[in-house]
């Protein structure tokens, strides 16, 4: 071992948390709270620490002195329900925000297509774009901004500027890049594009490369820029294609590519697209999270979207490589993913995160080794209380492979186990991972096996198995799910007799259409903000509201009035046979309150037995902590009542 090895092992050795099982019944509380400090971003300078900062439905955008992480510096508040979703450092002092809004717990916060500016001491806040010309004397003087705006990237060296990406609202199918001045509130136009919600690939040297994205008609394209002329990439080029960063020497671009739609490797290419070399090739999933070395910045690491996260080293010899190497030992069980750097390489600001782990925020001094811890996530949890989450492959019934997540409760031994069906959301691009789930965690706490199957439509494996779930939500999706279970029993993981469903948004329209499709199956279903009436999502929620959405919707489910209805468990309510539990906030705009109150209708009109629960002002998933710990409640009390204790 030599001594820089040695001396960071050293560093890190009292911060390695310990992995025991347990079976201590934690309180419900425990689960239903959100983490308080996330986002974190160190200067460039490397003195300070812009964080997130959560507490009920305030948020706000937090700068800790990094010698001092006791008391915050400053504090820039939100109004209720919005949040900083996107912070960069544009300069030592100086901040920009995109701002979002949390619509529920259960649905990811969605940018409103504002962004802010703000000095760390909270002085000199400017809005820098966005549809409120009540915001500041620059608002109001400019006039009110029409679109979209989005912070598309930052030059590598701080200077005061960023570029944003901005789709119009008045036209879904144009979209604009600036070269904005954060200080001086200035644009200066880089790039027009026809085409509508387009992410750029802007090179060091301010010059645009590639728009890329999902157009108004839900297909994904590539245009070049080539002499400011954009030419669309023909789909036999495009595959699995997504430009990730402009190399070093501005002539090539690293980019995540497989020609045939499946699984992405990490490239490095030339401009135009020739000559491909692979830097880490794609196995079962595609390449995922990419490590970088500080500037000029170029991958050392790439991990897959599947299974246990685990580096693979392009150059294992680089410094960076050999630092994260050093420090990954410290950290069994876990992954160590480096976050950024001050800009001299200095500071470096890392995480740990694992299936039981939430995640921890250190710092380490890049010239003495000396790691810092700063916070964790969720202090409140012990990760040597939680439960192993372990990705598995099995074969569906027509012989795909698919992956699922198996959460094994501490200490109960792995088989013959009461079992849960977890189905994530989406369903199209959504995946779940090894990393720490809540819901997951709060089931195999009160003694329940949890299965997670990434089916046909989920992310993570390339663009033909996202679009092999198109038009598939209540057939082969749903196919891929019961496969699963049956697989579990087959392993012996889990006991047949007891096995319940239960699952949020798409996975609440899982939860009752698996009864359905696979009567006997199952002993109980929850729904919970689920879509229950397929056709309803054409007249209700917000994702038909643009043109994009409805293109979605279009593709992923069709138009078929007849299709829609024979997918729809609402039309099907007769075929279920278990007790179900419908949970609903009352203020859903993504699946609208009227899609449980249709379902329960049908309950009630085919005469099956069910619970229910709805909450005032929640939105898609309760986001109030008192609500979700009524939620937990209300599950664990359904679960023990139809496939008994977990203990």
């Amino acid at each position: 071992m030599n001594r820089f090895t040695r001396t960071v092992l050293c560093a890190a050795m009292l911060l390695a948390p310990a992995i025991a099982a347990s079976a201590d019944l934690l309180p419900v509380e425990d689960f239903a709270r959100h983490p308080q400090l996330s986002m974190p971003r160190l200067s460039p300078d490397g003195k300070y620490l812009a964080v997130r900062w959560d507490e009920g439905s305030q948020h706000a955008l937090v700068v800790y002195r990094v010698e001092d992480m006791s008391k915050p510096a400053s504090m820039l508040r939100m109004p209720k329900y919005e949040l900083p979703l996107d912070i960069h450092w544009v300069g030592p002092t100086r901040l920009v925000v995109a701002k979002g809004k949390e619509f529920g717990s259960i649905d990811r916060p969605a940018y409103t297509g504002e962004i802010l500016a703000s000095d760390i001491d909270g002085k000199n806040q400017d809005y820098l774009y966005g549809y409120d010309s009540m915001y500041g004397t620059r608002a109001q003087t400019r006039g009110r901004d029409r679109g979209w705006g989005f912070i598309d990237g930052l030059p590598d060296r701080a200077n005061g500027h960023f570029y944003m990406a901005v789709t119009s609202w008045s036209s879904e199918s144009s979209s604009s890049l600036y070269d904005v001045d954060a200080t001086a509130n200035t644009r200066h136009l880089l790039a027009d594009i026809g085409v509508g919600n387009m992410s750029f690939l802007v090179g060091d040297d301010g010059r645009p490369r590639y728009a890329y994205g999902r157009n108004e008609n839900f297909d994904y394209v590539v245009y070049h820029r080539d002499n400011d002329h954009w030419r669309q990439l023909p789909a036999a080029q495009v595959g699995s294609f997504s430009p990730v960063e402009v190399a070093p020497d501005q002539q090539h671009i690293y980019a995540l590519y497989d020609p045939a739609g499946g699984p992405a490797s990490l490239v490095l290419q030339d401009e135009s697209g020739t000559n491909r070399q692979v830097l880490d090739a794609a196995g079962f999933g595609s390449v995922g999270t990419i490590e970088w070395t500080p500037l000029p910045r170029q991958p050392f690491a790439a991990v897959s979207e599947t299974g246990v996260p685990q580096a693979s080293y392009i150059d294992p010899n680089l410094p960076a490589a050999k630092l994260h190497r050093a420090l990954s030992l410290k950290f069994p069980g876990q992954y160590l993913h480096f976050i950024n750097y001050s800009e001299d390489g200095g500071q470096l600001l890392f995480s740990v995160t694992s299936d039981r782990n939430p995640g921890t925020y250190l710092l380490i001094d890049t010239h003495t080794y000396k790691v810092r811890k700063l916070f964790d996530a969720a202090p409140w949890i012990d990760p040597a209380k939680m439960a192993e989450r372990r990705p598995m492959r099995f074969k569906a019934s027509d012989g795909t492979e698919l992956e699922a997540i198996l959460t094994l409760p501490p200490g109960r031994g792995e088989t013959g186990l009461p079992m849960v069906l977890l189905p994530h959301g989406g369903p199209i691009g959504v995946s779940d991972d090894w990393s720490y789930d809540d819901d997951a965690q709060f089931l195999a706490n009160r003694g329940y096996l949890v299965l997670q199957v990434n089916y046909r439509g989920s992310g993570g494996r390339g663009e033909d198995f996202q679009e092999a779930g198109y038009l598939k939500w209540g057939t082969r999706i749903q196919q891929d799910l019961t496969d699963g279970v049956r697989w579990a029993v087959a392993q012996h993981y889990a006991d047949p007799a007891r096995i319940c469903v239960y699952g949020g948004s798409f996975g609440g329209y899982s939860a009752m259409m698996t009864t359905i499709r696979a009567p006997g199956l199952f002993k109980c279903a929850v729904g919970y903000a689920g879509v229950y009436d397929l056709k309803m999502m054409y007249a209700k929620g917000d994702v038909r509201e643009s043109k994009t959405g409805r293109s979605y919707l279009t593709m992923v489910i069709g138009k078929d009035d007849a299709d829609l209805d024979a997918n729809s468990p609402d039309k099907l309510a007769d075929k279920i046979d278990v007790p179900v539990l419908l949970i609903h906030g009352e203020d859903d705009q993504r699946a609208p309150f009227a899609q449980a109150k249709a379902m329960r209708a049908a309950l009630d009109a085919a005469h099956k037995p069910y619970e229910w629960m709805s909450k005032p002002g929640e939105g898609h998933g309760f986001y109030d902590e008192k609500n979700r710990v009524d939620f937990y409640n209300a599950l664990q009390a359904f679960l023990e009542k139809h496939i008994g204790k977990g203990a």
